[in-house]
């Protein structure tokens, strides 16, 4: 067997785990900047190292994105609005984020980001759509 066909062979059972993951992100304020979205397993979750992630243009109101061959699993999805494209989300002296963000599950954020759990879903081998909300300071 050739090598090229060994390794196609070894490829194709994680991709038949693998499903495309649609994300809307509403509440977008205005076109300043990108969206940043990653979806994160629970040890990436609010790290900026996310193994799944894209980004897109600000458009005021709502962006969607599709993100390809993620293995089944447990994630979370963290967006935030790079309004100066810095590849970062900017936070004040007191770690208060200063731009919009966001985390599936659209969770509260009274005293900080959201812990895993309460932004984790399961995603299957089957296409899935979610949709979250940006929230501003």
């Amino acid at each position: 067997m050739s090598l090229a066909v060994a390794s196609l062979l070894m490829a194709a059972p994680s991709l038949a785990h693998a499903a495309t993951l649609g994300i809307t992100v509403t509440n977008i304020p205005d076109a300043t900047g990108t969206i940043r979205i990653a979806v994160c397993t629970k040890h990436e979750f609010l790290s900026p190292m996310c193994a799944y992630h894209e980004v897109v243009p600000s458009h005021p109101g709502q962006v969607h994105v599709s993100i390809q061959d993620i293995p089944s699993g447990i994630y979370a999805v963290q967006v935030f609005q790079d309004r100066n494209d810095n590849e970062k989300l900017d936070k004040n002296f007191f770690g208060i984020p200063q731009e919009p963000l966001g985390f599936s599950r659209n969770p509260a954020m009274h005293f900080g980001p959201p812990g895993f759990a309460d932004s984790a879903f399961s995603l299957s081998n089957q296409n899935s759509e979610i949709s979250l909300a940006l929230k501003t300071k």
